[in-house]
């Protein structure tokens, strides 16, 4: 009978179970077969643009950030534990797939009385078993659906943690940008300020030589003090972009260099307009709201093994001796083997209420997969709409800001001359100013336009075709 234990513990472990798992089939997917853009006309390697922001983000000042962003940002690592967590959770649940063999040794001593000379009778017990407790043979699938929708919680908080990832580059680039904007509104606002300075004093000379009034003075000290305000504010804005930088590469001692690029010369790669197909391939959220959606249909396997019957095994092989050197000897040999079969009678409707609520999670899960792809369908689509109207308005204000300065030279030399008054040389000085900052502004929104692409391109501007 020695055979027993054994055929327990190895043999009925092989045995196939079933699995109840419905049949799982992608959703379609609820957007147009096509985005309403014009495809360029160039081919474009989209293999070795994936997944590296290097390609995407050449600029060497904001690479350095966003390396450090990468090793030190505390949303990210947050990301990469709950990552940790649902892989060992996985393990956990996966265990239960295989028997868990246990060995153990015990020792007991006590006293009792002897039934026949009613005297007490003291004692020494030693025994060594090894044997597997409480395994369930897996004959309708229940243990490897739950495995299963473990398998993919785990795939989809990684595909969290690229997701993160993926964010945290676009956060880290649209604030570089605004902070390298703001640095050149800065010196804007500081040559506008000693301009204006330069003015003021100019005036008071005119005054105090009867040249000129009052009214002109106070409106060039009005001036001046506007731009010392307007320069204040720009500093306050650009300190405080810089603290958003810093949080995000987790260090409040980071060092950012002082020759870093202005946002004109700040360039990205070409896109090259794709199919909407690829969106699933590349969105780590819709890849992850996949996984979710799997990890519901297993969890419907699960709980339909619950109506079926289940059989799980208790068993051991041993020695026991009264003395500790008569262990393993002939003849000191014990075992047990306890199989306990789990028949479902009655349960208050509680299996039916737990396969109900399963199939209802199924269907959130299914909705929110297609919640996920039209979401990032319109975001790809308001993005590449923008950016041609935004090269549009860049290109026009380019052509506002040189005639403004145009504008304003001609001014400065009729104002000098004589032939212009004061207030239409104040006019132009007004205008290109508003101008320079206006071009500025467009040059942040078309760049941080183009990042919100790469973040909803799933990390890159060229899509697989």
């Amino acid at each position: 009978m020695k055979w027993i234990p054994r055929l327990s513990a190895f043999g009925l472990v092989s045995l196939a179970s079933c699995s109840l798992n419905p049949a799982y089939e992608r959703p379609s997917a609820p957007i147009p077969s096509s985005y309403s853009y014009p495809a360029d006309s160039e081919t474009a390697d989209s293999g070795s643009q994936l997944d590296d922001w290097r390609q995407q983000f050449t600029d060497p000042g904001l690479q350095k950030i966003i390396e450090a962003a990468l090793k030190n940002n505390r949303d990210l690592r947050l990301a990469a534990l709950r990552m940790e967590e649902a892989r060992a959770l996985y393990g956990v649940q996966s265990a239960a797939r295989l028997p868990a063999v246990n060995a153990s040794g015990t020792f007991s001593r006590g006293q009792q009385m002897d039934p026949i000379s009613a005297r007490p009778i003291t004692g020494s017990q030693y025994q060594a078993a090894v044997g597997l407790t409480a395994f369930e043979l897996d004959f309708f699938g229940r243990v490897r659906s739950l495995s299963q929708a473990a398998l993919s919680q785990y795939f989809a908080t990684e595909e969290a943690h690229r997701a993160a990832q993926i964010s945290l580059v676009a956060d880290v680039a649209t604030t570089y940008i605004r902070e390298r904007g703001l640095a050149q509104q800065e010196q804007l606002a500081r040559d506008t300020l000693k301009s204006r300075e330069d003015a003021f004093r100019l005036n008071r000379s005119r005054l105090e030589a009867g040249v000129t009034g009052v009214l002109e003075l106070r409106t060039a000290e009005m001036l001046t003090e506007t731009s010392r305000a307007r320069l204040a504010a720009v500093r306050r804005e650009r300190a405080q972009m810089q603290n958003a930088l810093r949080i995000l590469v987790g260090s409040f001692d980071f060092a950012f260099e002082d020759n870093r690029s202005n946002i004109e010369n700040v360039q990205f790669p070409v896109l090259h307009a794709g199919i909407p197909s690829s969106l699933m391939e590349r969105r780590p959220d819709i890849r992850q709201a996949e996984h979710l959606l799997l990890a519901a249909n297993a969890n419907i396997g699960a709980a339909r093994a619950a109506f079926f019957p289940s059989l799980s095994l208790t068993s051991s092989i041993g020695t026991v001796s009264e003395e500790f050197s008569g262990l393993f000897k002939n003849g000191t040999e014990v075992w047990n083997f306890t199989p306990q079969l789990n028949l479902p009678i009655f349960a208050g409707g509680r299996n039916r209420a737990n396969l109900d609520l399963a199939h209802v999670r199924k269907n959130i899960a299914i909705i929110r997969y297609e919640q996920a792809i039209q979401n990032a369908f319109r975001e790809v689509m308001d993005t590449l709409t923008a950016r041609d109207q935004l090269l549009v308005q860049v290109n026009a204000q380019k052509a506002v800001t040189d005639a403004d300065r145009e504008r304003a030279r001609i001014s400065q030399l009729r104002y000098d001359k004589g032939v212009s008054n004061y207030l239409e040389y104040l006019d132009s000085q007004r205008s290109l100013f508003e101008s320079e900052q206006e071009y500025l502004r467009l040059h942040e929104l078309r760049l941080s336009n183009d990042i919100a692409l790469y973040r909803a391109l799933g990390g890159g501007w060229s899509l697989p075709r």
